[in-house]
Protein backbone atom coordinates (compact mmCIF):
# COMPACT_ATOMS: atom_id res chain seq x y z
CA UNK A 1 0.00 0.00 0.00
CA UNK A 2 1.50 3.34 -0.95
CA UNK A 3 2.15 6.17 1.46
CA UNK A 4 -0.55 8.18 -0.31
CA UNK A 5 -3.24 5.61 0.48
CA UNK A 6 -5.53 7.25 3.07
CA UNK A 7 -5.93 3.94 4.94
CA UNK A 8 -2.31 3.94 6.06
CA UNK A 9 -0.95 6.65 8.39
CA UNK A 10 2.23 8.36 7.22
CA UNK A 11 5.75 7.20 8.00
CA UNK A 12 8.29 8.92 10.22
CA UNK A 13 8.28 12.69 10.04
CA UNK A 14 5.80 15.48 10.55
CA UNK A 15 5.02 14.52 14.15
CA UNK A 16 5.35 16.86 17.13
CA UNK A 17 8.74 16.54 18.81
CA UNK A 18 7.25 14.98 21.94
CA UNK A 19 5.41 12.15 20.18
CA UNK A 20 6.38 9.26 17.95
CA UNK A 21 4.64 6.25 16.45
CA UNK A 22 4.08 2.83 17.96
CA UNK A 23 2.60 1.01 15.02
CA UNK A 24 -0.25 3.23 13.84
CA UNK A 25 -0.65 4.90 17.26
CA UNK A 26 1.00 8.13 18.31
CA UNK A 27 2.58 7.80 21.75
CA UNK A 28 4.82 9.99 23.92
CA UNK A 29 8.47 9.54 22.92
CA UNK A 30 9.46 8.35 26.38
CA UNK A 31 6.89 5.51 26.24
CA UNK A 32 7.87 3.87 22.95
CA UNK A 33 10.96 2.10 24.25
CA UNK A 34 8.92 0.48 27.02
CA UNK A 35 6.14 -0.55 24.63
CA UNK A 36 8.59 -2.09 22.15
CA UNK A 37 10.32 -3.90 25.01
CA UNK A 38 7.00 -5.44 26.04
CA UNK A 39 6.42 -6.69 22.48
CA UNK A 40 9.78 -8.42 22.19
CA UNK A 41 9.74 -9.79 25.73
CA UNK A 42 6.40 -11.36 24.83
CA UNK A 43 7.55 -12.94 21.56
CA UNK A 44 11.16 -13.84 22.46
CA UNK A 45 10.53 -17.53 23.04
CA UNK A 46 8.66 -18.02 19.77
CA UNK A 47 10.57 -15.46 17.69
CA UNK A 48 12.30 -17.84 15.26
CA UNK A 49 9.22 -20.05 14.84
CA UNK A 50 7.09 -17.02 14.05
CA UNK A 51 9.66 -15.68 11.58
CA UNK A 52 9.52 -19.00 9.74
CA UNK A 53 5.73 -19.00 9.68
CA UNK A 54 5.41 -15.35 8.65
CA UNK A 55 7.95 -15.51 5.83
CA UNK A 56 7.63 -19.20 4.86
CA UNK A 57 11.29 -19.52 5.83
CA UNK A 58 12.50 -16.89 3.36
CA UNK A 59 13.93 -14.74 6.19
CA UNK A 60 16.76 -17.28 6.45
CA UNK A 61 17.68 -16.69 2.80
CA UNK A 62 17.58 -12.90 3.30
CA UNK A 63 19.88 -13.18 6.33
CA UNK A 64 22.37 -15.46 4.58
CA UNK A 65 22.57 -13.08 1.63
CA UNK A 66 22.92 -10.11 3.99
CA UNK A 67 25.94 -11.68 5.68
CA UNK A 68 27.45 -13.23 2.53
CA UNK A 69 27.64 -9.81 0.83
CA UNK A 70 29.01 -7.96 3.88
CA UNK A 71 32.47 -6.40 3.90
CA UNK A 72 34.09 -8.55 6.57
CA UNK A 73 37.29 -10.55 6.89
CA UNK A 74 38.84 -13.03 9.32
CA UNK A 75 40.00 -11.20 12.42
CA UNK A 76 37.52 -8.33 12.14
CA UNK A 77 35.59 -6.94 15.09
CA UNK A 78 31.85 -6.82 14.35
CA UNK A 79 28.88 -5.31 16.19
CA UNK A 80 25.48 -6.87 15.48
CA UNK A 81 22.77 -4.59 16.86
CA UNK A 82 19.26 -5.82 17.66
CA UNK A 83 21.01 -9.18 17.61
CA UNK A 84 17.94 -10.93 18.96
CA UNK A 85 18.19 -14.69 18.80
CA UNK A 86 21.64 -14.66 17.22
CA UNK A 87 20.88 -15.61 13.62
CA UNK A 88 23.10 -12.91 12.11
CA UNK A 89 25.88 -13.36 14.67
CA UNK A 90 26.02 -17.11 14.01
CA UNK A 91 26.41 -16.50 10.29
CA UNK A 92 29.01 -13.79 10.85
CA UNK A 93 31.08 -16.11 13.05
CA UNK A 94 32.10 -18.12 10.00
CA UNK A 95 33.24 -14.91 8.28
CA UNK A 96 35.37 -13.49 11.12
CA UNK A 97 36.86 -16.84 12.07
CA UNK A 98 38.55 -17.81 15.32
CA UNK A 99 40.59 -14.59 15.43
CA UNK A 100 37.59 -12.30 15.04
CA UNK A 101 35.29 -10.87 17.66
CA UNK A 102 31.52 -10.55 17.60
CA UNK A 103 29.57 -8.27 19.91
CA UNK A 104 25.88 -9.15 19.98
CA UNK A 105 23.93 -6.15 21.24
CA UNK A 106 20.23 -5.84 21.99
CA UNK A 107 18.20 -3.47 24.13
CA UNK A 108 15.90 -6.30 25.21
CA UNK A 109 17.26 -8.62 27.88
CA UNK A 110 14.88 -11.48 27.04
CA UNK A 111 15.95 -11.51 23.39
CA UNK A 112 19.61 -11.27 24.36
CA UNK A 113 19.31 -14.25 26.69
CA UNK A 114 17.74 -16.30 23.90
CA UNK A 115 20.62 -15.36 21.60
CA UNK A 116 23.25 -16.22 24.20
CA UNK A 117 21.63 -19.59 24.92
CA UNK A 118 21.40 -20.36 21.20
CA UNK A 119 25.09 -19.60 20.69
CA UNK A 120 26.04 -21.76 23.67
CA UNK A 121 23.89 -24.66 22.42
CA UNK A 122 25.63 -24.43 19.05
CA UNK A 123 29.04 -24.54 20.69
CA UNK A 124 29.76 -20.91 19.79
CA UNK A 125 31.35 -19.70 23.00
CA UNK A 126 34.71 -18.15 22.12
CA UNK A 127 34.81 -14.79 20.36
CA UNK A 128 31.34 -13.67 21.46
CA UNK A 129 30.36 -10.82 23.75
CA UNK A 130 26.78 -9.97 24.77
CA UNK A 131 25.87 -6.39 25.62
CA UNK A 132 22.45 -5.05 26.55
CA UNK A 133 22.51 -1.61 24.96
CA UNK A 134 20.42 1.10 23.36
CA UNK A 135 21.31 1.66 19.68
CA UNK A 136 20.77 5.39 20.19
CA UNK A 137 23.54 5.57 22.83
CA UNK A 138 26.11 2.85 22.21
CA UNK A 139 28.54 2.11 25.06
CA UNK A 140 31.55 1.69 22.77
CA UNK A 141 34.49 3.95 21.89
CA UNK A 142 34.75 5.78 18.58
CA UNK A 143 36.14 3.77 15.64
CA UNK A 144 36.04 0.39 17.41
CA UNK A 145 34.37 -1.89 14.83
CA UNK A 146 35.13 -2.99 11.26
CA UNK A 147 31.47 -3.78 10.54
CA UNK A 148 28.18 -2.82 12.19
CA UNK A 149 24.98 -4.66 11.27
CA UNK A 150 21.36 -4.34 12.29
CA UNK A 151 18.75 -6.74 10.93
CA UNK A 152 15.02 -6.17 11.40
CA UNK A 153 15.68 -3.84 14.32
CA UNK A 154 16.03 -0.29 13.06
CA UNK A 155 12.29 0.19 12.57
CA UNK A 156 11.76 -0.41 16.30
CA UNK A 157 14.24 2.28 17.36
CA UNK A 158 12.60 5.48 18.60
CA UNK A 159 15.25 7.87 17.21
CA UNK A 160 16.51 6.21 14.04
CA UNK A 161 18.69 9.17 13.09
CA UNK A 162 20.50 8.96 16.44
CA UNK A 163 21.05 5.22 16.01
CA UNK A 164 22.52 5.74 12.53
CA UNK A 165 24.85 8.44 13.88
CA UNK A 166 25.99 6.07 16.62
CA UNK A 167 26.63 3.30 14.08
CA UNK A 168 28.75 5.75 12.10
CA UNK A 169 30.63 6.87 15.21
CA UNK A 170 31.71 3.39 16.33
CA UNK A 171 32.86 2.34 12.85
CA UNK A 172 36.53 2.48 11.92
CA UNK A 173 37.49 4.53 8.88
CA UNK A 174 36.77 2.32 5.88
CA UNK A 175 34.29 0.28 7.91
CA UNK A 176 30.87 -0.72 6.64
CA UNK A 177 27.39 -0.43 8.13
CA UNK A 178 24.63 -2.69 6.88
CA UNK A 179 20.90 -2.50 7.58
CA UNK A 180 18.51 -5.32 6.69
CA UNK A 181 14.95 -4.14 7.12
CA UNK A 182 11.43 -4.51 5.83
CA UNK A 183 10.79 -1.83 3.25
CA UNK A 184 8.27 -0.68 0.65
CA UNK A 185 7.00 -3.26 -1.84
CA UNK A 186 7.76 -2.15 -5.39
CA UNK A 187 5.24 -4.20 -7.40
CA UNK A 188 1.75 -2.65 -7.39
CA UNK A 189 0.04 -5.98 -8.10
CA UNK A 190 1.66 -7.55 -5.04
CA UNK A 191 0.76 -4.81 -2.52
CA UNK A 192 -2.85 -5.98 -1.83
CA UNK A 193 -1.64 -9.55 -1.29
CA UNK A 194 1.10 -8.35 1.03
CA UNK A 195 -1.31 -6.17 3.00
CA UNK A 196 -3.76 -9.05 3.41
CA UNK A 197 -0.97 -11.29 4.68
CA UNK A 198 0.31 -8.60 7.04
CA UNK A 199 -2.93 -7.47 8.62
CA UNK A 200 -5.13 -10.59 8.40
CA UNK A 201 -2.78 -13.58 8.50
CA UNK A 202 0.05 -12.37 10.78
CA UNK A 203 -2.10 -11.55 13.82
CA UNK A 204 -3.88 -14.90 13.51
CA UNK A 205 -0.54 -16.75 13.34
CA UNK A 206 0.59 -14.78 16.38
CA UNK A 207 -2.54 -15.78 18.26
CA UNK A 208 -2.32 -19.47 17.31
CA UNK A 209 1.40 -20.11 17.77
CA UNK A 210 2.59 -17.42 20.18
CA UNK A 211 -0.62 -16.60 22.06
CA UNK A 212 -0.12 -12.93 21.16
CA UNK A 213 -2.01 -11.37 18.26
CA UNK A 214 -1.36 -7.81 19.37
CA UNK A 215 2.42 -7.95 19.10
CA UNK A 216 2.21 -9.20 15.52
CA UNK A 217 -0.33 -6.54 14.65
CA UNK A 218 2.26 -4.02 15.89
CA UNK A 219 5.01 -5.63 13.83
CA UNK A 220 2.90 -5.36 10.67
CA UNK A 221 2.11 -1.72 11.42
CA UNK A 222 5.74 -0.89 12.25
CA UNK A 223 6.78 -2.04 8.78
CA UNK A 224 4.38 0.43 7.17
CA UNK A 225 5.71 3.26 9.33
CA UNK A 226 9.36 2.59 8.55
CA UNK A 227 11.04 4.98 6.07
CA UNK A 228 11.05 3.52 2.54
CA UNK A 229 14.20 2.83 0.58
CA UNK A 230 15.13 6.26 -0.77
CA UNK A 231 14.26 8.01 2.50
CA UNK A 232 16.38 5.64 4.59
CA UNK A 233 19.27 6.09 2.16
CA UNK A 234 18.99 9.85 2.71
CA UNK A 235 18.96 9.34 6.48
CA UNK A 236 22.18 7.33 6.29
CA UNK A 237 23.81 10.07 4.24
CA UNK A 238 22.67 12.66 6.79
CA UNK A 239 24.25 10.54 9.55
CA UNK A 240 27.62 10.87 7.83
CA UNK A 241 27.83 7.69 5.79
CA UNK A 242 29.38 7.77 2.34
CA UNK A 243 28.72 5.62 -0.76
CA UNK A 244 25.25 4.77 0.50
CA UNK A 245 23.08 2.42 -1.48
CA UNK A 246 20.42 -0.25 -1.17
CA UNK A 247 19.37 -3.49 -2.80
CA UNK A 248 15.77 -4.71 -2.81
CA UNK A 249 15.05 -8.35 -2.11
CA UNK A 250 11.76 -10.15 -2.83
CA UNK A 251 10.19 -7.20 -4.67
CA UNK A 252 11.10 -4.75 -1.93
CA UNK A 253 9.59 -6.69 0.98
CA UNK A 254 13.02 -6.18 2.48
CA UNK A 255 16.01 -4.08 1.47
CA UNK A 256 19.70 -4.14 2.37
CA UNK A 257 21.16 -0.68 2.98
CA UNK A 258 24.91 -0.10 2.99
CA UNK A 259 27.08 2.85 3.98
CA UNK A 260 30.74 3.46 4.79
CA UNK A 261 32.74 5.64 7.14
CA UNK A 262 35.39 7.58 5.24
Amino acid sequence: MSTSDPQVPGRDGGKPADTTHFGFRDVPVEQKQKLVAEVFSSVAGKYDLMNDLMSLGIHRVWKRYFVATAQVRPGDRVLDLAGGTGDIAALLKDRVGDTGELVLGDINGAMLRVGRDRMTDRGNVRGFEYVQCNAEKLPFPDASFDLVTIAFGLRNVTDKAAALREMHRVLKVGGQARVLEFSEVTADWFKPIYDFHSFKILPKLGSLFAGDAGSYQYLAESIRKHPPQAELKGMMEAAGFARCGFRNLSAGIVAIHTGYRV
